[in-house]
């Protein structure tokens, strides 16, 4: 999944932008100049987290071994991630990424498997989807890599991602037939829909603005609220059928995603039936805009967020 292709012609006009993540040009070439060259697996001397790649057919996943597998006297739980980049950016492979693997497998500790799915336009979805939630069946097949035969607990696989990879988590989640899950962590997911919740903008320019490049995505969709963009509009999936134990959601001040994730959260308490003890948990994080733990991991508020994962995950 390359970055960006060749400089364009004097001539190839640019005919869609959105923003940093993709731009389309006349002449049919894209652009994707938030991509960063992807870097090589292996082992990270900060962590002695191991990693490698396994070829999965149309798509890949990045594995990641912490040292305290050849050490643990039980096996280790599993941590099956989905990177964001609006469905058609970012990589698996990406420097950031591949740093915020290291630093969760080695804290929980934990089996990494990141999903290095399809992008679109060249995919379009629900590429992405299957993709996803084929390497979550991958994982859970007798078949499956060495590393995770060997050192995961498959009663303890979680699902978790950020922005795009947060709304497929939850997409993941609500299949008829996936496997039981012990968690979801959906970091600053990736919702919208036609009405307005919270302090979200009222303004219609700026809300068609919300969900223009999902629409772009994903030809044919019925718009913000599709259920898959929408999970709690009209006709999606009742979260009350979540195949999880446990959900987490991540949510940024500076956000403008932020009031979708607590509104989500809200709901699949209520679905649950409500008050305390029903396994949901919401972190809000003053200060800080979208993602900014990719971006900034060295900062307090990253640490603060790694460790409250980690605390989920292990509480299960």
């Amino acid at each position: 999944m390359a970055s960006n292709t060749a400089p364009a012609a004097d001539d190839d006009e640019l005919v869609q932008s959105f923003g940093p993540l993709l731009h389309v040009y006349k002449s049919g070439r894209l652009e994707r100049p938030v991509m960063a060259p992807p870097v090589a697996p292996g082992l990270d001397p900060a962590t002695g987290v191991d990693s490698k790649d396994v070829d999965l057919g149309d798509y890949s996943a990045r594995l990641y071994l912490p040292p305290a597998a050849a050490t643990a006297s039980t096996k280790l739980p599993v941590i099956v991630y989905i990177h964001g980049g609006g469905f058609v950016a970012e990589s698996a492979k990406s420097p950031n990424y591949h740093r915020f693997l290291n630093d969760l497998a080695s804290a929980c500790p934990a089996i990494g498997v990141s999903v290095d799915y399809r992008l679109a336009p060249e995919h379009p979805l629900p590429a992405a989807y299957e993709d996803c939630l084929a390497a979550l069946r991958w994982t859970f097949s007798p078949t499956a890599d060495p590393w995770i035969s060997a050192h995961a607990d498959l009663a303890r696989v979680f699902v978790a991602g950020d922005s795009a990879g947060g709304n497929i988590c939850h997409h993941i989640a609500v299949q008829p037939d996936v496997a039981r899950l012990r968690g979801t962590v959906l970091i600053h997911p990736w919702f919208w829909g036609s009405e307005a919740v919270g302090e979200e903008t009222r303004d219609p320019a700026e809300r068609a603005m919300g969900c223009g490049l999902w629409k772009f995505a994903c030809p044919g969709s019925a718009g913000p609220d599709d259920p898959r963009m929408n999970p709690m509009a009209p006709g999606a999936p009742g979260l009350d059928t979540l195949a999880c134990e446990r959900v987490m959601v991540c949510t940024a001040e500076g956000d403008f995603l932020r009031w979708r994730g607590r509104a989500y959260a809200e709901a699949v308490t209520a679905a649950r039936g409500g008050g305390e003890g029903q396994g949901i948990e919401l972190l809000e994080t003053d200060g800080e805009g979208h993602v900014f733990y990719l971006f900034k991991p060295d900062c307090e508020k990253a640490k603060e967020m790694i460790d409250r994962i980690v605390a989920f995950v292990n509480a299960a």
